[in-house]
């Protein structure tokens, strides 16, 4: 069964409702989706530097992907390379805090000692 596209106002992975939040939530919650957007967050790329920065993924799960975003008009192919598009470029933008909270969260844990949960 191939996956679809989420979409905002039709059922997604997880919910029935067709909240636009939760069509977010099952794209974004996608095997390398994030990693995608990153890599695309630092510029444009074709097919096999997208798969040479994402740590070689497979090819059938990087077309997926890219498929994906492109019919979520998160990314568009421009000659031969991705691009984000303005949404895209949004997405990246909303997801800015989650890269803040991911350097103080290196920080705070690179004093852990054992590994403890605050005791």
């Amino acid at each position: 069964m191939e996956a679809r596209t989420p979409r905002p106002g039709s059922p997604v992975r997880g919910s029935d409702s067709g909240r636009p939040v939760m069509a977010a939530l099952d794209l974004l919650g996608r095997r390398w989706t994030l990693r995608i957007l990153w890599e695309l967050s630092q510029g444009p790329a074709g097919f096999r530097e997208l798969q040479r920065r994402c740590e070689r993924m497979s090819s059938s799960v990087l077309s997926t992907r890219l498929g994906e975003l492109a019919g979520a008009r998160v990314l568009t192919l421009h000659g031969d390379a991705y691009h984000l598009t303005q949404l895209g470029e949004d997405l990246v933008a909303a997801l800015s805090p989650l890269n803040a909270w991911s350097r103080r969260w290196a920080e705070e844990t690179r004093t852990d000692t054992a590994g403890d949960c605050g005791s």
